[in-house]
């Protein structure tokens, strides 16, 4: 097995070094210290895997991991991280990357997270299944917030992008071309499909706590 090691602090990849050969003899370990070198070396040599730190000069860990897909090189990356931040993981999941272990506990979980992604299986590691689980379950409510979204009329979808952006009824019924009851009753079905309690101000509340969301609204 071809593996690769980015990490700019010594110590810690010649100890990862050592488990590794200790583990896979035979193994050919490729090292580096910055996001640019692993980046090369990867593109170079196509490693099986790649263990990429998080934070690296030059270039972090998830900018390698995202060269690895746009350049579709087959490489399994595993994320090394110091921190349990759930965008970070999310944004290394879109990515592409297969593995996340805290550096903490790097010695103990990296043999089983190897061989869980050559398995082409996720793995992550006890310290951070709470971070992604909640990831996981925001990223099911987004999925099923935007097929009720999908369900709008092209009407109520015009209506919900002009309150969006702070338009009143009225200025929405000008806007439109339509009369202001009839933007009325569109907001008014908006709030049913989207779950939303019958109050006036339930639409506001609802676009002010899901401006990323609504940006998949141009995309309707």
């Amino acid at each position: 097995m071809k593996l690769l090691i980015a990490d700019d602090h010594p110590i810690f990849r010649k100890g990862l070094k050592d488990l590794l050969i200790d583990t896979y003899p035979g193994i050919e370990i490729i090292e580096c210290s910055t996001g640019a070198e692993a980046w090369n070396k990867i593109e170079e040599h196509k490693p099986q895997v790649s263990i990429l730190d998080i934070n690296m000069p030059e270039m972090n860990g998830l900018e390698v991991t995202k060269k690895i897909r746009l350049n579709r090189i087959n490489t399994k990356v595993i994320i090394l991280t110091m921190y349990k931040e759930k965008e970070m993981i999310r944004k290394a999941m879109i990515e592409g990357a297969s593995g996340f272990v805290l550096k903490d506990f790097a010695v103990n979980e990296l043999m089983d997270c190897i061989q869980k992604v050559r398995e082409n299986k996720k793995y992550i590691g006890p310290a951070l299944q709470t971070a992604y689980n909640e990831i996981t379950f925001e990223d099911k409510k987004k999925q099923e917030m935007l097929e009720k979204l999908k369900n709008l009329s092209q009407g109520e979808l015009k209506t919900l992008k002009l309150v969006n952006n702070n338009k009143t009824s009225k200025e929405i019924a000008e806007l439109l071309f339509l009369s202001e009851k009839t933007i009325e009753n569109y907001r008014s079905k908006i709030c049913q499909k989207l779950g939303l309690p019958p109050r006036n101000n339930s639409l506001v509340l609802w676009i002010n706590e899901n401006k990323e969301l609504l940006s998949a609204l141009n995309e309707f």
